[in-house]
């Protein structure tokens, strides 16, 4: 048992919810001990903000205030404790903004106690190791030249009082550059670049090394290090070779600046372009001002709408078994997001809503079929624990690539075989030749003909018999109104169905039913 326990906070309207987090872990052999709970959002952020507590668990959807709400204001005010969010996924909408406010642990009811409890392990075991480092960062630390550099590269320095000669500053043209362990996972650097530099410099005292945010940073002064830095850019362009110095490092740099006073913005650009390690491809070890997002637009290009397009795409494609669209669609979305102004959380959160979104869709299609999809939580673990755009883009294309085999491509014989089965899968939505010739890469002239020649009938009129199928054992189930049922397999017009259900069954929706007996439900 823990020595000093963390505290844990539990928010959800539902009384039988708080009480069962409260005794579904043996929070203190966890570390923890519950300090508070809250039926209700106001409430709950009156407590946080008062008892601090190291894990909050809450739900989305709760009185006088939603749980995203009491995120975002809890940590506007000030609270760095780690929240957990505890809701179904209908609420993912709710969980959005909150996941955008750097929360990473999103669990669906009704609650898994194994995962709920590697959660709270695993934020234990982060607490503790930030308490070592922050103990460790603790030192007293005088003012001195390193600590004037970093005011320089962020702006909080007074050029008018600031003596660049005696500091040995003095130079016509400055560059900074960032650099930090390639793997990210091990924060220790195994190789400084800095000493590299220091070695070659040749007394030149051409730069200055210091950190900022455990980021190396190097301060280049004048055209003899900009030069040298160049010529090391040159062992990147071919990729640095396995397993030497060159390989253990990850590095950004801004462009070069003439005034000392500009620093900040060559450091900005260095600083944005470390942060956008994750849009990276596989296996690149820098990158430069040249690199920087060219679209002005901002992470709302990332909205609802965008992830619906890309699930609903992709849901057509693997219904038509269509890899190749399939990987040239994956392929625009990394390139898009490589380009787009964003950062890598909201990036993260669209990549997670585009799945759900899909993963959802498929399961209303499939209600026979156990599709190999990763469960909500494994997805969302797996999505926000990847360093890399590409390792998540990978994943997608292998969770498709098994959802198309589960599906059964293999055993078809001919490709109207999977427009027949696309159809069976799809008739309650616009379905229209046009549309399934695309998909398939036929020109819908020519694949009419092919249907009507193979299948005995239209395209049209094939379709109206799989809705009136699809129709009759609606009816049969007598839960639905006429109209309702007219919706449910894909006609508008409820007037057009009674006319189809007439041409194919040889009587009226309504004297169908009242022939089986039933009710007339309209």
């Amino acid at each position: 048992m823990a020595e000093r326990l963390e505290t844990v906070y539990i928010a959800d309207d539902e009384v039988a919810i708080r009480e069962g987090l409260k005794c579904i872990l043996d929070w203190e052999e966890l570390g923890f001990t519950v300090c508070g709970e809250a039926g209700n959002g106001e409430d709950a952020l009156k407590d946080i903000l008062a008892l601090n507590p190291t894990l909050t668990l809450i739900d989305m959807r709760m009185p006088s205030m939603y749980g995203n709400e009491v995120i975002e204001k809890a940590k506007a005010q000030g609270y760095r404790g780690t929240f957990v969010i505890l809701s179904g996924y209908s609420d993912f909408k709710y969980a959005q903004s909150a996941m955008k406010c750097g929360v990473k642990y999103y669990l669906t009811k009704p609650m898994d106690e194994e995962e709920l409890e590697q959660v709270v392990r695993e934020v234990y075991a982060s607490v503790q190791e930030q308490k070592q480092k922050d103990e460790d960062h603790d030192f007293f630390r005088r003012k001195s030249k390193r600590e004037i550099l970093l005011d320089i590269v962020t702006g909080k320095v007074d050029f008018g009082r600031l003596n660049v000669k005696e500091l040995e500053l003095e130079a016509d043209i400055y560059q900074v550059v960032l650099y930090e362990n390639f793997r990210m996972e091990e924060h220790e650097i195994p190789y400084q670049f800095a000493d590299m530099f220091q070695v070659a410099d040749g007394g030149h005292r051409s730069f200055e090394h210091f950190v900022v945010k455990d980021k190396n940073v190097l301060l280049l002064k004048g055209q003899f290090a900009i030069e040298k830095f160049g010529r090391f850019l040159k062992h990147y362009d071919a990729a640095p070779q396995k397993g030497s110095p060159l390989d253990t490092l990850f590095i950004s740099y801004g462009a070069p600046v003439k005034e000392i006073r500009e620093l900040k913005e060559s450091y900005d650009q260095a600083a944005v372009l470390m942060n956008r390690r994750f849009f990276c491809a596989q296996g690149q070890h820098v990158l430069g001002f040249a690199d920087l997002p060219t679209e002005k637009e901002t992470a709302e290009a990332l909205d609802k709408t965008r992830a619906e397009y890309y699930a609903t795409a992709l849901v057509d494609y693997l219904q038509t078994f269509n890899r190749r669209k399939v990987t040239e669609l994956l392929a625009t979305l990394e390139e898009r997001l490589y380009h787009l102004d964003t950062n890598t959380t909201e990036a993260k959160v669209f990549l997670t809503d585009l799945f759900l979104r899909l993963k959802e869709a498929m399961n209303r299609k499939y209600t026979s079929v156990e599709l190999p999809l990763a469960s909500n939580q494994e997805a969302i673990a797996f999505i926000n624990e990847q360093n890399y755009l590409y390792e998540i883009v990978n994943y997608f294309a292998m969770q498709f690539e098994q959802v198309m085999n589960a599906l059964g491509n293999s055993s078809r014989d001919s490709v109207l075989d999977d427009i027949l089965h696309y159809i069976e899968h799809n008739y309650h939505t616009n379905i229209k030749l046009e549309s399934i010739a695309a998909l398939f890469g036929y020109n819908s002239s020519y694949l009419g003909k092919i249907f009507h020649k193979t299948v005995g009938e239209s395209f049209n009129s094939y379709v109206d018999q799989v809705r009136v199928k699809h129709a009759i054992a609606l009816l049969k189930e007598n839960r639905y109104k006429v109209y309702e049922v007219a919706e449910r397999v894909g006609y508008k017009n409820v007037d057009y169905f009674h006319k189809k259900f007439k041409k194919y069954v040889g009587e009226s929706p309504a004297e169908y039913r009242k022939k089986l007996g039933m009710t007339d439900a309209e």
